[in-house]
């Protein structure tokens, strides 16, 4: 007999790589019934994902009450075996369908707590502390009610009970990499790419201000959606705006078709909490890509694509122009990087692994 699942957005894009691609996807493969609640335009069926639309209008307040009853209803409705719910504003509907007796799966992308200290929105230090301590209280509290917690990593598992985290890792779908051919487009230098969230605290301003000191040797290409109009035209005010291509937002799959094109992949991560032991999608795929790779330089990514990558300070753009210039120069650094990242990528970084630790948790669950 089949298992209905059900997840639950109401802060990501319909066709958001972990939530989409990699766990929905899976699931329908294993032939289970699969919905996906998530702001989109209209009902339909997508690799065997049911979508249900949720409204598409955003902004903090209607998240928070308005679209967060909508989601409620609709899941009640669903009547699914398993929800399955990737916000921490859902809390509160998660522990609604518990009370339902429904078995309930917190599925934490962030760390949250340290996520909070990076607010500007917040007005203060002083705010985004008290914020944050009282966030952590509720979460840690929250969690208690579900079945089962679903985190990035080993670090962000640390702030649950160990007897009910499950880790589940941001690892590239290899098969779809693999069919996907490089975009027809002429380069006339070497391509430096970034694919992801344009924001201030993802260096992204330093990066195109290495472009400048580069001087045309390269080009950099930026994929992805920018953070807030005033920071994008901070950006394009750079001198090294000239020799960026805009891309903007566009589907996973063709993005991976720019990353085969490119020559070097950038993480310019800032080192603020949340990023210094995070595991992001990019450089996974970057690897799959067969992309040498320029990283900020932090301890934990040192351990993890040790051998992958160049590591920067990623407040300085002269050292991040000094590092592109090392890999320009040395074509046989270069070639290794990237022959070291996909044949790790291939041993051990492939979501074909995580997604089995999956379906053994919903098992576990179905079983019980």
């Amino acid at each position: 007999m089949k298992t209905k699942i059900c997840h639950i957005s109401t802060a990501h894009p319909t066709f958001d790589t972990r939530i989409y691609h990699k766990e929905c996807r899976t699931i329908a493969k294993n032939g289970d019934d699969i919905y996906l609640l998530i702001a989109n335009d209209k009902d339909e069926i997508s690799d065997d994902v049911k979508i249900v639309h949720l409204p598409k209008k955003n902004g903090r307040f209607y998240r928070f009450f308005k679209k967060r009853k909508i989601a409620f209803k609709k899941a009640v409705e669903i009547d699914a075996d398993i929800y399955h719910f990737h916000d921490p504003e859902l809390i509160p509907v998660g522990i609604k369908l518990k009370r339902l007796g429904k078995k309930v799966i917190y599925d934490v992308h962030e760390d949250v707590p340290k996520q909070i200290l990076t607010k500007e929105w917040l007005k203060s230090d002083i705010i985004r502390n008290l914020v944050s301590n009282i966030f952590n209280k509720y979460e840690k509290k929250a969690s208690n009610n579900f079945d089962k917690i679903v985190c990035v990593s080993e670090d962000i598992a640390k702030n649950f009970d160990m007897n009910k985290t499950v880790i589940i890792r941001n690892f590239p779908v290899i098969s779809d990499i693999d069919s996907i051919k490089a975009i027809d487009i002429e380069k006339k230098v070497p391509i430096v790419i970034y694919v992801g969230g344009l924001t201030k605290i993802r260096g992204i301003k330093e990066v195109i201000d290495a472009m400048e000191l580069l001087n045309g040797e390269v080009k950099l290409w930026l994929l992805g959606k920018w953070e807030n109009k005033s920071y994008e035209e901070e950006c394009m005010k750079s001198k090294g705006w000239k020799y960026v291509e805009y891309f903007g937002l566009i589907p996973q799959k063709e993005a991976y078709s720019y990353m085969k094109k490119a020559d070097i992949g950038i993480v310019n991560f800032w080192p603020v909490d949340n990023h210094v032991s995070a595991l992001p999608n990019k450089p996974f795929e970057y690897m799959a890509c067969e992309l040498p790779m320029i990283m900020s330089d932090f301890k934990y990514w040192n351990c993890v694509f040790k051998d992958c990558f160049l590591g920067i300070d990623p407040k300085n753009p002269e050292d991040i122009s000094r590092k592109i210039q090392k890999l320009l120069v040395d074509k046989k650094l270069m070639k290794q990087l990237g022959e070291n990242g996909r044949n790790f990528v291939l041993e051990k970084y492939s979501w074909e692994s995580e997604g089995k630790i999956l379906l053994n948790a919903y098992k576990e669950l179905k079983n019980n």
